[in-house]
C-alpha cells in the first residue's frame, strides 16, 4: 500500500467510524408499555475509537492492519456526570482481557463517544488478571465508588488446570472518573463474591452493600441469593454478617442464580432495584432481567416482586459471545424522572431501554407476584380475564 492509499484508506475508516457514531438512534414502536427499546445498539466494538485499534503511523504499519483488535462493550455502570450521560463500560479485547472505559452522551441514546484514553485502574498487591461489570454509586459522603468482579487465577487448582479462577469484589473510588484510587479488596464470609452493588446513603452511619456470595467462580453451590451487609469503612470494607434478602428459588427465571444490577433508585415508594435472573435451558444459561422493591427506611427488606421477568432477549440480542443473555448493571434517573436503562446483550454490545421512575413504580406494585405453581398462574390470569371481559360488557 502507497502512503497515498493508505491515507485514503485511513480517511475512508475514520468517516465510517464518525457516522457510526453520530447515527440517530429511532425508539421502536413495539413495546409493552413500560419501556420502550431503540432500533441500534449504543455501543458496539466498532465504537471504540480507531486509535485504539490501529496504529496509525504509515512507517510501522504501512498495510493499515489492526493491532489490537476490540472484541465487546457491554456490561457498563452508568451516571449522570457534568450533564452528560455516562457510562463506565466493560471492554473486551481480542485478548480477552477486559478492562474499563467511559462513553459520554448529551441524550443518552445517541451520539455515544469513547474518552481518549480508558480508564488506567491501580491494582491491589495481589493483581487482578482481569476486571469487569462496575457497579457505580454517588455515594452520599462525596466519592464516586466503582465496585466490580476482580477476577484471578484459583491458586488451589491442580496442575495443569488452567481455567479455574477466584471472583472477588473490588473497590475503587473517583472525583473526576480520571483519577482512581483502588481500595483493598471486599472481605466477607460468604466465599466468592459477584455482582457487588454499594447503596447511596448510610444506614445506620455504616456503609451498606449488596452482595451475591457463592462457592466457586462459575457454580453458586449452596450460597447463592442477592445479600445485604454493613461495613464501616469502604478503605478497609469487611462484611462480618450477611443476610440474603432477595432468594434464588426453584421454577422460576432466578432458580439457578440472581444478582443485583445498578445501585436502587430512591422513590417515594420504595428502593427501586434491577436485577438479574439466572435458568438453565436444554440451550444453555439464560439471563433475563427483573425488579423488585424494597422498603424506603430498611433497605434490606423486600416488600414487592412482581412475577416473571421484566425484560428478556429478543431477536439480535440473543446472538453474541455468550447468547441468550440479558445483563444490566447500569441505569440513569434524568432532572425529568425519565430513566434509562442500559444493558448488555449476549455479553457483546450494549443497548438503551427507556421508561419513567412512575411506570416503573407502577410496573412494581401492580403486577401479581409468581404464585409459584401453574395452577395459582391460571388462577391469576383468569382474575385478570374476567375483569377484562366484565369491563368489555359496559
Amino acid at each position: 500500500m502507497t502512503k497515498k492509499e493508505f491515507e485514503k484508506s485511513l480517511a475512508k475508516k475514520m468517516r465510517r467510524h464518525t457516522q457510526l457514531i453520530e447515527r440517530s438512534n429511532k425508539a421502536r414502536k413495539d413495546g409493552n408499555g413500560i419501556f420502550t427499546r431503540y432500533k441500534y445498539p449504543v455501543l458496539t466494538a466498532e465504537h471504540t475509537p480507531p486509535f485504539w485499534r490501529y496504529d496509525l503511523n504509515y512507517k510501522t504499519n504501512p498495510h493499515l492492519m489492526e493491532r489490537l483488535g476490540i472484541n465487546a462493550t457491554f456490561n457498563a455502570g452508568a451516571m449522570m456526570f457534568d450533564g452528560k450521560y455516562i457510562m463506565v463500560v466493560r471492554v473486551e479485547g481480542n485478548d480477552r482481557k477486559s478492562f474499563f472505559a467511559i462513553a459520554q452522551s448529551p441524550n443518552g441514546i445517541d451520539n455515544w463517544a469513547f474518552w481518549d484514553y480508558p480508564v488506567t485502574l491501580p491494582e491491589t498487591d495481589n493483581p487482578d488478571v482481569n476486571v469487569y461489570d462496575m457497579r457505580l454509586t454517588h455515594h452520599e459522603d462525596g466519592w464516586i465508588y466503582g465496585l466490580f468482579c476482580t477476577e484471578r487465577k484459583d491458586p488451589h487448582a491442580p496442575d495443569g488446570d488452567t481455567s479455574s479462577a477466584v471472583a472477588d469484589c473490588g473497590i475503587a473510588r473517583t472525583k473526576d472518573l480520571k483519577n482512581w484510587e483502588r481500595l483493598p479488596d471486599l472481605q466477607t464470609h460468604g466465599g466468592q463474591q459477584r455482582n457487588c452493588v454499594l447503596h447511596p446513603e448510610f444506614i445506620k452511619n455504616k456503609y451498606a452493600i449488596y452482595t451475591r456470595p457463592q462457592d466457586g467462580f462459575i457454580d453458586i453451590g449452596k450460597g447463592g441469593g442477592i445479600g445485604f451487609g454493613l461495613t464501616d469503612s469502604m478503605e478497609q470494607a469487611v462484611i462480618t454478617k450477611e443476610t440474603i434478602i432477595e432468594n434464588k428459588v426453584y421454577h422460576t427465571i432466578k432458580e439457578v442464580k440472581n444478582g443485583l444490577g445498578p445501585a436502587p433508585i430512591k422513590t417515594k415508594e420504595g428502593w427501586l432495584h434491577l436485577a438479574h435472573g439466572v435458568r438453565n435451558t436444554a440451550a444453555g444459561l439464560r439471563y433475563v432481567l427483573y425488579m423488585f422493591l424494597t422498603d424506603l427506611k430498611a433497605p434490606s427488606k423486600v416488600i414487592k416482586v412482581p412475577s416473571g421477568y421484566f425484560m428478556a432477549p429478543e431477536g439480535e440480542e440473543r446472538v453474541g459471545d455468550v447468547s441468550n443473555v440479558l445483563f444490566s448493571n447500569g441505569w440513569i434517573v434524568n432532572g425529568k424522572e425519565e430513566v434509562f436503562i442500559y444493558y448488555g446483550s449476549s455479553d457483546t454490545r450494549m443497548h438503551v431501554a427507556t421508561s419513567t421512575v412512575e411506570k416503573l413504580v407502577d410496573y412494581v406494585l401492580h403486577t401479581p407476584e409468581d404464585g409459584l405453581r401453574s395452577a395459582a398462574s391460571v388462577m391469576t390470569r383468569n382474575e385478570l380475564i374476567k375483569q377484562n371481559l366484565k369491563h368489555k360488557k359496559k
